[in-house]
């Protein structure tokens, strides 16, 4: 028997069992478009989160105390001025060499108060990370030297301190004490759930004053291209080990943190698209299922059809092409669904969603894969009835 008759007599038998047949179909739907929207929604965050790594900046090395790892508690640190200076006469270039000294502080004007991340750093912060101003100037080696009391605010602090006043020469309180506003950064957004916009950068030596402290939380360094990035980070590291015996310390890079979050993500899409494709196995049962009743019920007919001369793999064939049918088309309509509704996602809430070619033809691959695994066995049972004992059935 030919495959278009075949298919065509499997096309008559499902729309003979119109309700059955989209019953049967309702496990595939709901197994591909999970499998479309679960990755979608995967691919979306691990592509957001390499968009937030890559807007700090590029061939960036931090160095901070300690093991830096999921788990792991802060360490103390023991690094100070002198070290960033150490570090820069190691590198060569003071310029890709800067500093952090990080603290929340409440920011005032008037009775207006903003709780923000007060960041003392100095002048080479702008050399290495890639944060445009909106108004205004960055800290000058001056404002370190001299520890001079100004201010460069976040978009948010500006807003909530100043609205849509010019905050640029103007005084701002930090923990009490008085700064005069130099710049005003444009709008970041946040990273790693931190509010970048809810920053105050002042100079570090003023920061240091601020909060009672001599040590730094780290320092960050520029490689000159992304081949320098993993032997300058050695470097630094060796060094850091050598002036401080028995310390440890962790130079975190771009390249290290997309590969374990891009570890972390990718294990999550996968699990998610494993208890999606929990729904498949179950569609599938339920095709094997009523494809046996198909069988039963159709019992007198192909024992007429093997009297009249059809071989054993045309039965087989016929029942095959009607279950691979039943998933094929569910796995369609699955596809229509999954893109769909995470088109919706993207544009209805802050989830991302980002649809990939292979998620689909995956989803669609293993719908229609899991035709002929669930229906081999009732297709086999089809074509091995005796046609005299077929007939004979009630």
């Amino acid at each position: 028997m030919r495959t278009a008759e075949a298919s065509r007599m499997a096309l008559e038998a499902l729309r003979v069992n119109r309700l059955r047949s989209a019953l049967t179909m309702f496990g595939v739907v709901i197994g591909v478009s999970a499998v479309v929207i679960l990755v979608a929604i995967g691919t979306g965050a691990k592509e957001a989160v390499e968009r937030e790594i890559a807007g700090l900046g590029s061939n960036i090395i931090l160095v901070v105390p300690g093991e830096v790892g999921l788990g792991t508690a802060p360490t103390q640190s023991r690094l100070g001025l002198d070290d960033v200076a150490f570090v820069r006469r190691l590198v060569g270039d003071p310029a890709k060499v800067t500093v952090a000294v990080n603290s929340g502080e409440l920011v005032r004007v008037g009775g207006t108060a903003v709780f923000a991340t007060i960041t003392g750093t100095d002048e080479h912060m702008s050399n290495i990370f890639d944060r445009p101003l909106r108004r205004g100037r960055y800290l000058g080696g001056t404002d370190v030297d001299t520890r001079r009391r100004v201010a460069v605010l976040g978009s948010e602090v500006g807003q909530k301190l100043f609205g849509d006043v010019d905050p640029i020469g103007r005084q701002v309180a930090i923990a009490g004490v008085r700064f005069r506003v130099v710049g005003l950064y444009e709008p970041v957004g946040a990273t790693f759930g931190v509010a970048r916009d809810q920053e105050v950068h002042i100079p570090v030596t003023t920061a240091q004053r601020l909060v009672g402290l001599s040590r730094i939380n780290g320092i960050a360094v520029g490689a000159s291209g992304p081949d320098e990035v993993e032997p300058l980070r050695r470097t630094v590291l060796e060094a850091l080990r050598a002036r401080y015996p028995g310390e440890r310390f962790s130079g975190v890079t771009q390249t290290r943190l997309l590969g374990t979050i891009g570890t972390v993500l990718g294990m999550l899409t996968g699990v998610l698209a494993a208890i999606a494709g929990i729904s498949l196995l179950v569609g599938g049962v339920g095709v094997s299922n009523i494809m046996l009743v198909s069988v039963r019920e159709r019992t007198r007919e192909i024992g007429l059809r093997k009297a009249l001369g059809a071989r054993a793999r045309d039965v087989l064939g016929q029942f095959l092409i009607e279950a691979v049918l039943l998933t094929t088309i569910g796995g369609m309509i699955g596809i229509l669904i999954g893109v769909g509704g995470s088109l919706a996602i993207q544009a209805l809430s802050p989830v991302p969603a980002v649809i990939t070619w292979w998620s689909v033809a995956l989803a669609f691959g293993v719908s229609a894969g899991v035709g002929v695994f669930f229906g081999v066995a009732p297709a086999r049972r089809a074509a091995r009835l005796d046609p005299v004992i077929a007939l004979r059935a009630e």
